[in-house]
Formats: structure tokens, C-alpha cells, sequence
């Protein structure tokens, strides 16, 4: 499951289906999944693996703040706006 960490993922269901987030963190079954503003770094929503779909970006999350977590998430939707919708 660490192969998530650091990446940037879209909910693929539940209540925040088709928003973008970053993944911090990973157990067993489960990533952690944090965008700034809803879910912030301090308390990072607990997400199934398969309910996610993650893209090819990676960040690194050392010095990341939630004000810089939304400002790379918006900076990644207005550039991809048309692949990542598909």
C-alpha cells in the first residue's frame, strides 16, 4: 500500500466521488487521504483502496502544509481539466 503515498488520487465513490486528494499515508486495506480544506494534513480521511483511482503524479509530502496541499491540487485540476475527468 505505500505505493500510494505521496500521489495524488480522485474518489472514485462516496460522498466526495470525483474530487482530487493526496494520499499521506497507507495500511493494510486503507489509504489515508488528505485535500487541505475538507480534510486537512492534522486528520486525514480513512479511504478503501478500491474506491480510489490514483494518477501519475507524485509529490513529496515532507514541509507540506494544507495551504500548499490546496494550492497543488488546484494547480492539478486546472491543468488536466480534460483527462482528469475521464
Amino acid at each position: 500500500m505505500n505505493r500510494f503515498i505521496g500521489m495524488i488520487v480522485k474518489s472514485e465513490a462516496g460522498r466526495d466521488k470525483g474530487t482530487f486528494h493526496v494520499a499521506v499515508g497507507a495500511d493494510d486495506r486503507c489509504v489515508y487521504i488528505c485535500d487541505g480544506k475538507e480534510r486537512k494534513l492534522e486528520k486525514p480521511k480513512r479511504k478503501n483502496v478500491k474506491h480510489i483511482s490514483p494518477t501519475e503524479i507524485r509529490i513529496e509530502l515532507s514541509e507540506m502544509t494544507n495551504r500548499k496541499l490546496r494550492r497543488l491540487i488546484t494547480e492539478f485540476k486546472t491543468q488536466n481539466s480534460g483527462k482528469a475527468d475521464r
